[in-house]
């Protein structure tokens, strides 16, 4: 298959569910609401190293954020609830408590499987926090230097999809970037993903295990230029960069979404793209397996 005369491999990414939860972050400027979100998904690129995967999903408008103000919403990814209730507490905590005029939200459903976030924060209160229960749903405003910090006291959670993945080949490193910073841009636009890693791009791609036994991934060797000739490639012989676009999201079908739009907007043999992979193990990783080819022809965009 071809998109744009960039070749389209046959192969699939290979994703893994984890637990997910969407916080919206309002303050009473956009700009502190962003910053607030921002801070929040930092150094959280891959639960390799991470206590959990992050990212802005989206600008909140004021009239769809519970409090009226301008908001953000992020989502954060991590493997087990009891992992993400950390995660989120610490991130919360440390990152949204601290950031002047905001406050922070569910933006998923309560339930059975809800974690608590502003319930463990309270404590910050040092016993002059407040709770309050408006239309079913509790709150706890924490005093803080500049009035309070309103927190929801439990957020929903899902089973989301994480690992979906393309890789970028091509022979100009510096046109190869621009067309995966086009892809990445595009991709943002599909609702309930995230692309964790720095501007949604990751350099340094991995594989499970490394000759080290202290760790658990190292760098994916076969998409390494510099290395051609020494270990077996997945590089054709033009190529002198990849660059790897890791997708997240709350649904298998937001992933393939994300998969099929990306893949369409990286397809830019003017910029030196020659094609354009995934990254799989053979089937042994997770359960989800996320075709090129498949998802291109399903959102009639295959050629």
């Amino acid at each position: 298959m071809e998109l744009g005369g960039v070749t389209i491999v046959d192969t699939f990414a290979e994703a893994f569910p984890m637990t997910a939860t969407r916080a919206i972050v309002t303050a009473d400027t956009a700009a502190w609401a962003e910053i607030g979100g921002r801070t929040m998904s930092g150094y959280a690129t891959s639960v390799i190293g991470c206590d959990a995967e992050a990212s802005v999903e989206r600008i909140v408008p004021p009239e769809e954020t519970p409090d009226g103000r301008p908001g953000v919403s992020v989502l954060t990814f991590a493997f087990s609830r009891e992992a993400l209730e950390k995660a989120m507490v610490k991130r919360v905590g440390q990152c949204v408590m601290t950031c002047p005029t905001t406050a922070c939200y569910s933006g998923l459903p309560a339930g059975e499987k809800s974690i608590r976030v502003g319930g463990s924060l309270r404590y910050f209160g040092d016993g002059w926090q407040i709770s309050k229960r408006l239309a079913g749903r509790r709150y706890w405003r924490i005093p803080v230097m500049d009035g309070e910090f309103t927190c929801e006291d439990v957020f929903g959670t899902v089973k989301g999809v994480a690992g979906g993945n393309l890789i970028l080949l091509g022979t100009d490193p510096a046109g190869v970037l621009r067309a995966t910073e086009a892809a990445a841009a595009a991709m943002r636009q599909v609702a309930d993903v995230i692309l964790p890693f720095p501007g949604g791009i990751a350099r340094s791609g991995s594989k499970v295990g490394s000759k080290y036994k202290a760790l658990r991934a190292s760098t994916n060797t076969a998409y390494a230029p510099t290395l051609r000739g020494l270990v077996p490639s997945e590089l054709p012989e033009e190529v002198r960069c990849a660059y790897e676009i890791v997708i997240d999201g709350l649904t298998l079908r937001a992933v393939e979404q994300a998969t099929a739009v990306g893949v369409r907007a990286g397809a830019r043999a003017d910029l030196g793209v020659v094609s354009i992979t995934s990254g799989n193990y053979g089937g042994k990783l997770g359960p989800f397996h996320i075709r090129l080819h498949d998802v291109l022809r399903d959102s009639g965009q295959g050629g």
